[in-house]
C-alpha cells in the first residue's frame, strides 16, 4: 500500500519524487498535476508548510491507514465466515453448490463447443458469423471460469494434507466424503 511509504519516505521527498515522474508523462493532465507537485515541493522548501503541518499530514495519513487495515480485516473476516458457514451447513444443496457450479459450467461449454463444431462442419457460410458470436462472450466466459477456478482451488486447498496427531511426521489425506 502507498501509505506506509509515504510514511516511510517522508511526504516531501515524495510529492517531489511524483512532480519529478509526472514531468516525463505527455499529457497535458499529467504535466498539470507535475506543475502543482512541483509548486508545493517549492512551498516545503521554503518552509512556506510548519513543521505542525507537516505532523497534522503525517497524523491524518495514518489513521487513513489504520482505517484501510480494519476494512481489510473486516472484509476477510467476512469472506472466512461465510466460507465456514458453507462448510458447516447441512443444506445439501448448500454442500454441493461448487460440484452443481462445476457441472453446469462444463456442460454449458461442451454444448457451446459442439455447437461451434458443427456450424463449422455443416453451416460452413456461417461458421465466420458463429466464431464472431462467440468471441463476444470472452469476458462472461472469464468470469465463470474464474470462479470455478477459485472454487476448485479451495477445494483442492481442503483435501490437502494434514499431520496425524499420532504419528507426527506422517502425512494423512483429509478426506470429506459429503462433499
Amino acid at each position: 500500500m502507498p501509505l506506509p511509504i509515504l510514511l516511510q519516505a517522508g511526504i516531501p521527498a515524495l510529492i517531489k519524487g511524483l512532480a519529478e515522474g509526472l514531468k516525463s508523462v505527455n499529457t497535458p493532465i499529467a504535466q498539470g498535476a507535475s506543475s502543482a507537485l512541483g509548486a508545493l515541493s517549492d512551498a516545503f522548501g521554503r518552509g512556506e508548510i510548519s513543521p505542525e503541518q507537516l505532523t497534522e499530514i503525517n497524523r491524518h495519513l495514518e489513521k487513513m491507514e489504520e482505517l484501510e487495515v480494519s476494512e481489510r480485516q473486516t472484509s476477510i473476516q467476512q469472506i472466512n465466515e461465510s466460507l465456514r458457514a458453507e462448510v458447516a451447513s447441512s443444506d445439501p444443496y448448500v454442500r454441493r453448490m461448487r460440484p452443481t457450479f462445476g457441472y453446469i459450467i462444463a456442460v454449458t461449454w461442451a454444448a457451446q463447443m459442439f455447437a461451434i463444431a458443427y456450424v463449422i462442419v455443416f453451416e460452413t457460410n456461417q461458421a465466420a458469423l458463429v466464431i464472431e458470436a462467440v468471441q463476444s462472450l470472452g469476458t462472461i466466459w472469464g468470469i465463470g471460469l474464474s470462479v470455478l477456478g477459485i472454487y476448485v482451488y479451495k477445494r483442492s486447498e481442503e483435501k490437502k494434507v494434514e499431520v496425524s496427531p499420532s504419528i507426527p511426521s506422517a502425512p494423512v489425506i483429509a478426506r470429506k466424503y459429503n462433499s
